[in-house]
Formats: structure tokens, C-alpha cells, sequence
């Protein structure tokens, strides 16, 4: 029978059981499992190598595991037939690490992609609609540019506003504030905090930043590269403070970090 909820916990809405990957008979995951909450901003973090982009990718279907399951809302999306699989594709939204956005396409016309794709909206009502989730990233008025000419940081930014194309019910975000600066990583931050509480998405993110991880995340799970399972729990504080493991202690503790106040 399933444990009842503690008091203030939030209803599960991913389920990850036994999960194992492998590439070429290499072990990456083995034996992964953890429960994300419905509306949680959820980090899976760990030191280079750990498997944590491959985890996402097992959670969106990117990559099959050899064992486990993937759940959300208790429906499995693992031993999902091919239709049924696309469906539950369309409740996600995913950035990927290095932003893939079509280089010759306006940051208007890689977010219409998705709903022209998905929708049947007229040409006008795409361009619309695209224009309203970059101005919800802070983007407006750049529609008509291309990738390559706005910064690293609107990029990652167009690349949420894509991803939230079709107003999905879960956010996957891989290494979001890589390669930006830090005032930049703050104000994108403050944005998945704040699409996070307008929206009422469950965010996924992979980081190993530690401002971010300590200002943003709910819950996660520390990933270990030697092991290839989980070795922590719990929210980035929690794990700092009582998790004894060196290999935790070592990398929560290996530079100062700023937590600061949800907007």
C-alpha cells in the first residue's frame, strides 16, 4: 500500500523505480529511485560525470533504461505504447543544456515551431502566442532577432519560452545557468522561481551550480559517479547538513554561496 502523505507534503506526480542505464554495457544509473512532488522545483545535482543529463533523458524518453520505471501522475511512461508516450510528451517541456535553437530561425519562429508542430493554430495566432511566452521570459520586443544576436542569457531564456510552448505540466531544465555570468545565472534564477509559482509547473533541473541549487531547488537528489545511484537526499540544506558523506560534504561545502528570498 502506498505510505500515507505527511502533513504539508505534496502529492507525487514523478515516480522514478529501479531505474538502470547503461551505454555499450557500461553502467551510468543503477537502481535510481525518487518521488518528485506535484509543484516542486526539483535538482538533480552530483560532480561531473554522475549521469545526471542522462537521468533527465531517461525521464523524457530521450534514452531507455535497461531496468525501472518512469511515472507521472501514476501513469507509467516507460511501458507507455508509442501513441500514449507522445501524448504524455506533449505535457512536457524541455531546455536542453546548450539551448538548441535553430540558428537561422527568429527567437519567435523557435518558439512557434513547437506550436505549429502540436496545434492547430493559424500563422498569426503562432506568432501571437510565441510573442506572449517570450514576453513571459522577459523577452519582448525581441522576436524577429536570431540566437546569435542576443546573449547567452536570452538564448537560455528563449529556450524556456519554447519550452513552455504548450504550457506543459513539467519543466525540464539542463544545466540552465552554465556558462553565464553570475548576475545573469540571478535573474534566470528568478525566473524559473517565478514561472514556477505563476504556472504551477514541477520543475526538473540538473545543476551543479550552488547558488542556484541553494536559491531555487525544493528537493532533489545527489548522483554519484563511482557508485552510479543516488547518495543524498532531500532538499540542497538538507544534504549539507545531514548527509556525513565526504563526497557530499566536499561539494556543498566547495565555495560560498548566497541564498537568497524567492521573489
Amino acid at each position: 500500500m502506498p505510505s500515507a502523505k505527511k502533513p504539508g507534503e505534496r502529492e507525487p506526480h514523478i515516480e522514478v523505480r529501479g531505474l538502470h542505464v547503461a551505454y555499450d554495457g557500461r553502467d551510468i544509473l543503477r537502481d535510481v529511485a525518487f518521488t518528485v512532488g506535484r509543484g516542486d522545483v526539483f535538482a538533480v545535482t552530483g560532480g561531473s560525470g554522475s549521469g545526471k543529463s542522462t537521468l533527465l533523458r531517461a525521464m523524457v524518453g530521450l534514452v531507455e533504461p535497461e531496468e525501472g520505471e518512469v511515472t507521472y501522475a501514476g501513469q507509467s511512461f516507460t511501458n507507455a505504447e508509442r501513441r500514449e508516450r507522445a501524448r504524455m510528451l506533449r505535457r512536457f517541456g524541455v531546455l536542453y543544456q546548450r539551448g538548441a535553437l535553430w540558428s537561422e530561425r527568429t527567437l519567435a519562429e523557435n518558439v512557434g515551431l513547437v506550436l505549429e508542430e502540436f496545434t492547430p493554430l493559424a500563422p498569426a495566432e503562432v506568432r501571437e502566442l510565441a510573442a506572449l511566452k517570450l514576453a513571459l521570459v522577459g523577452l519582448s520586443g525581441f522576436e524577429d532577432y536570431l540566437p546569435n544576436e542576443v546573449s547567452g542569457g536570452m538564448q537560455k531564456r528563449a529556450g524556456i519560452a519554447r519550452a513552455m510552448a504548450l504550457d506543459p505540466e513539467v519543466l525540464f531544465l539542463d544545466e540552465p545557468s552554465a556558462g553565464l555570468d553570475p548576475i545573469t545565472s540571478r535573474h534566470l534564477d528568478d525566473l524559473i522561481l517565478a514561472l514556477s509559482s505563476s504556472l504551477g509547473a514541477t520543475v526538473v533541473v540538473v545543476s551543479h551550480e550552488l547558488d542556484s541549487l541553494f536559491t531555487i531547488a525544493d528537493n532533489g537528489v545527489f548522483l554519484d559517479s563511482e557508485t552510479q545511484t543516488i547518495l543524498a537526499r532531500g532538499s540542497p540544506q538538507d544534504m549539507l547538513e545531514h548527509c556525513p558523506l565526504e563526497k557530499v560534504q566536499s561539494f556543498f561545502r566547495r565555495g560560498p554561496t548566497e541564498v537568497r528570498p524567492r521573489p
